[in-house]
């Protein structure tokens, strides 16, 4: 195996590690309204991704594409995205349904291919129908097990499924892309952050030192892993990169079980088991196509 490959692996196993262990992370600041959370996030994201381009001596380029109309449009739509992604794995993890998210993320390649037929004109192999087939069955068995429409794991899902379409349309590197996105957000995170801080003033809220550095941490929460990910897809296979992602998901789940104590029952059991059998279908066929090339 190429020393390049070696590494690209290592980095796409480090940031889905990271993702995937987020929960942790995010259940130390459920005190702090989400949205807060996200303002937050948003921000810190921003100022690291811009001092990253700054170093790289890339921020001309980024200037130059912020000025370009359908770009800006596109980042817009993209933006706006990723942010009610980030919002409902926040709330998901604060309201002790990080199953759900991690279901979330688990369908989401398979959301993927949906919105490819649909918007792309993409057709399904008899493979892919079946994988599809079975994550709505894991679906389906996660409503009866959680008593409800599981509907943060379809946010999750199309959200992600919404934002990876639009960024296919997108002419830019990653990192500028997802920078621009974040300045996009910058005015109503801020806002946000601002008006928080007065409410809190005028409550006497007492402000903790460690919840503010708890919530600068998730820029490099949100972009290190960013990064890392960039870097290995250049030089793996989309099938690898695919399957290695389900490192996340599987983290997710792990966590919310073992960490956060989240019910587990037989129905849980049941939908996990009918979308890593999905997923396995998913994986093989991409495996396939890939080495048919």
């Amino acid at each position: 195996m190429k020393s390049s490959t070696t590494k690209s692996i290592f980095a796409m196993c480090f940031a889905c590690t990271i993702w995937g262990l987020s929960g942790i992370y995010y259940d130390q600041l459920s005190h702090i309204p989400p949205a807060e959370v996200l303002a937050h996030r948003s921000l810190w994201a921003m100022i690291f991704f811009s001092l990253v381009l700054l170093s790289q001596r890339r921020v001309p380029i980024l200037i130059k594409n912020l000025l370009v109309g359908p770009n800006f449009l596109l980042l817009g739509m993209s933006a706006l995205m990723i942010a009610v992604n980030w919002f409902a794995f926040i709330f998901a993890v604060q309201t002790s349904q990080a199953i759900q998210a991690s279901f979330g993320y688990y369908i989401f390649p398979l959301v993927a291919i949906l919105l490819g037929y649909f918007f792309k004109g993409e057709r399904f192999s008899k493979m892919q129908t079946v994988a599809i087939f079975l994550a709505t069955v894991s679906v389906i068995l996660l409503g009866f097990a959680l008593q409800l429409v599981p509907m943060l794991a379809l946010v999750i899902a199309l959200s992600f499924g919404a934002y990876g379409l639009i960024k296919g349309f997108i002419k830019l590197g990653s990192i500028e892309s997802v920078t621009i996105e974040t300045i996009l957000l910058t005015p109503f995170a801020l806002s946000f952050i601002l008006y928080s801080v007065y409410i809190k003033a005028q409550s006497n809220y007492e402000f903790i030192n460690r919840d503010f550095f708890l919530l600068m941490a998730s820029g490099v929460i949100t972009g290190g892993p960013l990064i890392l990910f960039s870097f290995a897809t250049k030089n793996l296979a989309y099938a690898t990169v695919g399957v290695l992602q389900y490192i996340n998901p599987t983290l997710q789940f792990m966590v919310a079980v073992v960490i956060l104590f989240e019910p587990f029952n037989f129905l849980h059991a049941c939908a996990l088991l009918s979308i890593w059998i999905g997923i396995a279908i998913y994986s093989l066929e991409s495996w396939r196509s890939e080495s048919t090339r």
